[in-house]
């Protein structure tokens, strides 16, 4: 989004040369990494104070060690913090139109949506196990394969719009005809 921005700005007014410095991908790189940094800093205070009013704290299990048991009532659900961070800073930095990252976010928030189920069971049906492993690992492979099977059309074609024409049409003729 910056980056659209500044060449914007670049393309109006010749004059600001130095925001050359964001067509540099390490520059937008060491950005997002400070960007998610100070949006942990700053909003982790917040959201774990929110998380304690909220009472949510994960259950531990019956069976678990007896220093294990201390641990009954830490908040759970951090992870929405770490997901929010790098998802600000990389939306922030990134170059709009590069495919990979944003396979790379689809990944990202796809796992997190699979640890925020697994975490919503154990505190609203107070079971300290959570998501089933099997579902875990269906939920995971759908969304590796899904990316796997893009990645496979996008190494032929530069073009983002024609990848997914590729792959409208594979599935297109997968399907059964009738006869």
């Amino acid at each position: 989004m910056l980056l659209t921005l500044t060449q914007w700005l670049m393309e109006t007014y010749p004059h600001l040369g130095f925001l050359r410095v964001f067509q540099y991908l390490t520059f937008r790189s060491v950005m997002a990494a400070m960007t998610a940094m100070v949006i942990g800093l700053f909003a982790g205070p917040w959201v774990i104070r929110y998380l304690r009013e909220l009472k949510i704290g994960q259950p531990v299990r019956g069976y678990a060690m007896e220093t294990h048991l201390s641990k009954t009532g830490t908040p759970t659900m951090g992870g929405v913090l770490i997901l929010l961070s790098i998802a600000c800073s990389t939306f922030l930095w990134f170059e709009l139109s590069n495919r990979f990252v944003w396979l790379v976010m689809i990944v990202t928030l796809g796992f997190g949506a699979i640890g925020w189920s697994d975490d919503w069971r154990k505190v609203v049906r107070k079971d300290p196990e959570g998501m089933p492993s099997r579902e875990k690992f269906m939920w995971q492979t759908i969304i590796g394969l899904g990316v796997a099977f893009f990645l496979a059309f996008s190494i032929s074609e530069s073009n983002n719009a024609r990848v997914l024409q590729l792959m409208m049409a594979s599935v297109a003729t997968c399907r059964p005809r009738p006869t």
